[in-house]
């Protein structure tokens, strides 16, 4: 089975997380990769769904991102699956996540993995807040109400 290799646009998004949080703003950042990981990336071999932000020292890491080895490459090249990865950002950007990490119940987690037009992959990161059940359930009815006004509104 060919895979198809992706050159621009999402690789993978993570719509589990705006159901679980509510996010309040959104930045764009980099990644430190290694030429390995970035090819298992074009391939769609990543899963972003239990990402989350990290502080260490004055840098902020993205754990809990599973880049899978490519099955051609895997006795060539060795790489831990599920190491920790910098965020690229400017000293200010880094600044204002870290002061948004220490507020009471903040985290920051991946949204979208995608390769912008100019070839570099790029991960999109929302800053937000756990949901309780009452907002979860809140959400569900929301999105049922659009999907039947949208129904009613065809017909």
């Amino acid at each position: 089975m060919a895979r198809q290799i992706i050159k621009f646009g999402t690789v993978n998004e993570n719509r589990k997380a705006r159901f679980a949080y509510s996010i309040e703003d959104t930045i764009e950042a980099g990644i430190s990769l290694t030429g390995a990981e970035i090819k298992s990336i074009r391939y769609g071999l990543v899963t972003i769904v239990d990402g989350f932000v990290q502080r260490r020292g004055n840098n902020l890491f993205l754990a809990g991102v599973e880049i899978q080895k490519l099955p051609t490459a895997a006795r060539i090249v060795n790489f831990d699956e599920r190491r920790q990865r910098q965020l690229l950002l400017h000293r200010n950007q880094i600044n204002r996540l870290i002061g948004k990490l220490s507020e009471k119940g903040a985290t920051i987690v991946p949204l979208k993995l995608y390769f912008n037009n100019r070839g570099k992959l790029k991960v999109l990161l929302g800053i937000g807040y756990g949901k309780n059940k009452v907002d979860k359930r809140e959400t569900i009815k929301q999105r049922e109400w659009e999907r039947n006004k949208s129904r009613i509104m065809k017909g």
